[in-house]
């Protein structure tokens, strides 16, 4: 068994170094051999600016092959990498690398103009790789950095499965983003597991739709560099423009597909399917939220070869369950798909709210326990504590899900427990909108709810009120939001009150506000 992604990479360069192992679109492309080499010359460079075993690296980067360089040079370096959004607010980006103490940033010269600012007044001034021209920049970077200062050759230190590979933040009920810690043995075992599911094979195209930062990325990026298949990266542009991304999705010959159920509903609206031809296309996974039936429908009428799953599962776990939707049209009687069944060796089990195990057909919250979840929050122990149930000598992960357990052990997602959110894919905590609202100087109290939208996703809705002379207009709200917040967390809709309506403990009533959310 493979002991560290790194080998991932090393054993398909060894087997096929001329094949291509990563492109974008139209564009440049990096065979096996050549990924091998700079990720090599990266790990040498950072080795020479004292990025060591143990170390984090950020990463501030939009979708573009030095990423994927960046990924496997830290990786052999001995080091985790922390990606961030680089369509996010600069200064959320430098929270989250103070607070895991990256040592060094690798980002582009558009993005680091003010990041090492930010950083400061945070108290902290990690190196920062700024790189500039076209993609990919870091082997000219490498080289002459090479030239100036040459950084000799170092081996691979040794990494074991309970080394940290990768620290993924989410979304914080605290109003902060939590790093979540991710093993070279957490993610081992996903990739097993897909191996065996799903047979890859080095003709394979993969999509890498999903950016860096997010948990998606991590079966496109090392099933396909498993297996000497391809990996093509579609940047946030082309996400953004449905027909160019139906027509490049053909046109790059894409056999297996990941993305969120929005981004399937959004190409299959708009996207002109029938213009093109999909017949590359073997397998489509999507994740991330609910895929309401009636749009799967509407997508399959355009990609009735493929195999559909419906992958779930939060970040601290990855992918732990599974469903493949039925090909002989069986699903059509069903409101939602089943979340299915635990990806083994990992185990899943319902509780109520005293932990107890429940008997299939009760409702109650998953949790799951296995090679797949975390080693735990980084930095914050207190959440690590109440994050699992100790039960039969394991510790248990509690995704926060309500669930059913059907029929031959079929799990059906219900609802969350708490206050956190899927919106395109993403896992949003509504008190990380409001502690952003409230850092503008006029908004004296903030709250936030989220409720159905007409087209089976989530409505996310902010009602605030303002300090005695103050007042908002829905302009200044969406500007404060956009330098506070990602893209994803936006709300979708806005209100300024008087005052937030209050229960008879004087908490911010949600329902009321959930009634007044509600599109007319």
């Amino acid at each position: 068994m493979n002991r560290s992604l790194v080998e991932l990479l090393e054993s398909a360069a060894a087997r096929f170094p001329s094949r291509v192992a990563v492109a974008v679109p139209g564009g440049p492309s990096l065979t096996y051999a050549e990924l091998s080499r700079h990720s090599d010359q990266l790990r040498d460079r950072l080795a020479h600016l004292g990025v060591g075993p143990g170390d984090r690296v950020g990463m501030r980067l939009h979708k573009r092959l030095d990423g994927v360089i960046a990924i496997f040079g830290i990786l052999k370096a001995g080091a985790a990498y922390v990606p961030v959004d680089a369509e996010s607010p600069a200064a959320r980006g430098a929270f989250i690398h103070n607070d895991c103490q990256v040592r060094l940033v690798i980002t582009s010269d558009a993005l680091a103009v003010g990041y090492a600012a930010e950083l400061q007044q945070l108290g902290s001034s990690p190196t920062i790789i700024a790189l500039a021209g076209e993609d990919p920049a870091l082997p000219a970077w490498l080289a002459a950095e090479q030239d100036a200062s040459p950084a000799p050759p170092v081996p691979v230190p040794a990494i074991g499965l309970d080394d940290i590979a990768y620290i993924l933040y989410t979304s914080g009920s605290t109003g902060r983003p939590k790093g979540v810690v991710l093993t070279h043995g957490n993610a081992l075992s996903f990739i097993d597991w897909c191996t065996e599911t799903f047979d890859p094979a080095p003709e394979d195209s993969f999509s890498s739709h999903a950016p860096f930062h997010f948990d998606l990325s991590i079966l496109d990026i090392y099933v396909p560099l498993k297996h000497g298949a391809r990996l093509v990266l579609f940047g946030e542009a082309l996400g953004k423009e449905p027909v160019r991304l139906a027509q490049t999705i053909a046109s790059e010959q894409i056999s297996v597909w990941y993305s969120t159920p929005s981004i399937l509903n959004f190409l299959s609206l708009y996207g002109k399917l029938d213009r093109h031809d999909y017949s590359a296309l073997r397998m489509v996974f999507f994740a991330g939220e609910v895929f309401p039936v009636p749009h799967f429908r509407k997508l399959r009428e355009s990609w009735s070869s493929p195999r559909y799953f419906n992958l779930y599962g939060p970040t601290e776990t990855n992918v732990c369950t599974y469903y493949e939707v039925p090909q002989d049209g069986s699903w059509e009687g069903m409101d939602t798909f089943p979340i299915g069944r635990v990806c083994p060796p990992n185990l899943g089990r319902v509780i109520d709210e005293q932990d107890r195990p429940v008997a299939p057909g009760e409702p109650g919250e998953l949790v799951v326990t296995g090679p797949n979840v975390m080693k735990g929050y980084w930095n914050l122990p207190e959440q690590n504590a109440n994050a699992f149930v100790q039960a039969d000598g394991s510790a248990w992960y509690r995704t926060g899900d309500i669930v059913v357990e059907g029929a031959g052990g079929e799990y059906k997602y219900l609802n969350r427990r708490d206050r956190m959110v899927k919106r395109r894919g993403y896992r949003v905590e509504l008190g990380e909108i409001e502690v952003g609202l409230l850092r503008h100087a006029d908004i004296r109290e903030s709250a936030v709810v989220s409720v159905p939208d007409r087209d089976g996703g989530v409505r996310i809705v902010a009602f605030v009120s303002c300090h005695p002379g103050r007042t908002l207009g829905i302009i200044a709200l969406k500007s404060t939001s956009a330098q506070n917040l990602p893209p994803y967390m936006i709300p979708d809709a806005f209100s300024v009150l008087e005052a937030l309506p209050r229960t008879s403990t004087h908490k911010v009533d949600l329902q009321a506000l959930k009634a007044l959310a509600q599109p007319s």
